[in-house]
C-alpha cells in the first residue's frame, strides 16, 4: 500500500499579514506543539527585510489560528543576523526545545533553544558548530539512554547522539539521495518522528533536478533509527494547488512538524515558502503502509 497526505480542503491555515511589518510576505515552515490543551504553530515568516524570524499562532483544533502580534524569536547574534528559521519543536521532559536554523556570513548553523511556554526561549547556542547544516530536530524521547537527532550533510540525512543536547557524536549518514526518482538530489529531515508499535514514522522532504521539493516517507527501527524498515518508493505529497506552485518559491511542499491525534497523523507544511497548510494520513493507513 502507498502512503499518501490529504489535504485540509480549508487550506491554506495562515497567510502572511499586512499589519506586521516582519511577515507582510512569507509565512511558512512551522514547527508544531501541543501546550496546556492548545496547539502552537511556531512559524518561519518574512517581511519586506526578507530576514527570517519565528512567529507564534495558536489554536484549539489545529485549523483555525491567532498569531501573536510580535516574533516569539529574532535575530539577537551575529551567527543569525540573516534570521532564524525552520524551527522544529520537540518536548523532552515538559520542557519544549526548538533547533532552528541560524544564518548569517558565516553561513547556516543548527542552534538549540528551551521554552517552557513556547513564548519566551532561552537560547543555549550553536550545537554543530564549524559547518554548514541545517534541518535538524530531536526525536521526541531518548534511545539507549542518549538524545537523538537527525541533522543533513548534504545531500544525505544523517543521525547523531548527545548525552546533554549540547555536544554531538556518532555521526553517520542514513538515507541518502535515489537516483532517478522524486528525490534524486537532496533529501533532509520534516519534523519530529512520530513513534509507532512499527517504528519511527519520519515524513522527510527530498528534491529532484527539477528543484521540485515533495513529501516522502520512511520507517526507522524503535531501537536504532539508523536501520530503516521501508522507505516508499512514491511521494506522500507533492505541489499541487496554486499556492504549493506559485509562491514566493515555486514548487515546494515542506514540513517542519506535525500533530498526532487519536486517530490521525497532522501534517503542517509550508506550501511555495509563502504560507502555512495541513494535510492528514490516518493511523490506519500508517499500519497497513507498515505491515505490507
Amino acid at each position: 500500500m502507498s502512503l499518501t497526505l490529504t489535504r485540509y480542503p480549508g487550506n491554506p491555515l495562515l497567510v502572511p499579514s499586512p499589519l506586521n511589518a516582519w511577515e507582510t510576505d512569507n509565512v511558512f515552515n512551522a514547527a508544531m506543539a501541543r501546550h496546556n490543551g492548545l496547539i502552537y504553530m511556531l512559524y518561519r515568516a518574512q517581511g519586506l527585510d526578507r530576514i527570517s524570524r519565528i512567529g507564534c499562532a495558536v489554536s484549539a483544533d489545529g485549523y483555525h489560528f491567532n498569531r501573536l502580534a510580535e516574533p516569539v524569536v529574532a535575530p539577537a547574534n551575529e551567527v543569525e543576523s540573516f534570521g532564524v528559521e525552520d524551527p522544529r519543536v520537540t518536548e523532552l521532559d515538559g520542557v519544549f526545545y526548538m533547533l532552528y536554523t541560524a544564518y548569517s556570513p558565516q553561513g547556516t548553523r543548527v542552534a538549540l533553544a528551551r521554552s517552557t511556554n513556547l513564548i519566551a526561549w532561552e537560547r543555549l547556542g550553536v550545537v554543530l558548530p564549524d559547518e554548514d547544516n541545517k534541518d535538524a530536530v530531536l526525536f521526541p524521547e531518548k534511545i539507549g539512554g542518549r538524545y537523538a537527532m537527525f541533522h543533513r550533510r548534504p545531500p544525505d540525512i544523517w543521525l547523531a547522539y548527545s548525552d546533554d543536547l549540547l555536544h554531538w557524536t556518532d555521526h553517520q549518514s542514513i538515507m541518502q539521495p535515489r537516483p532517478g526518482q522524486w528525490d534524486s538530489v537532496r533529501i533532509g529531515a520534516g519534523g519530529p518522528v512520530f513513534k509507532t508499535p512499527w517504528g519511527w514514522l519520519n515524513i522527510y522532504h527530498g528534491y529532484n533536478e527539477d528543484r521540485v521539493y515533495c513529501l516522502g516517507v520512511a520507517l526507522h527501527d524503535l531501537d536504532d533509527p539508523a536501520r530503516i524498515l521501508k522507505r516508499q518508493d512514491e511521494p506522500v505529497l507533492c505541489p499541487l494547488g496554486p499556492f504549493e506552485q506559485w509562491g514566493d518559491v515555486p514548487n515546494v511542499v515542506f514540513t517542519c512538524g506535525g500533530i498526532e491525534t487519536e486517530d490521525a497523523y497532522h501534517i503542517y507544511y509550508g506550501g511555495g515558502d509563502h504560507v502555512m497548510a495541513v494535510a492528514s494520513v490516518s493511523k490506519a493507513e500508517v499500519r497497513a503502509f507498515a505491515k505490507t
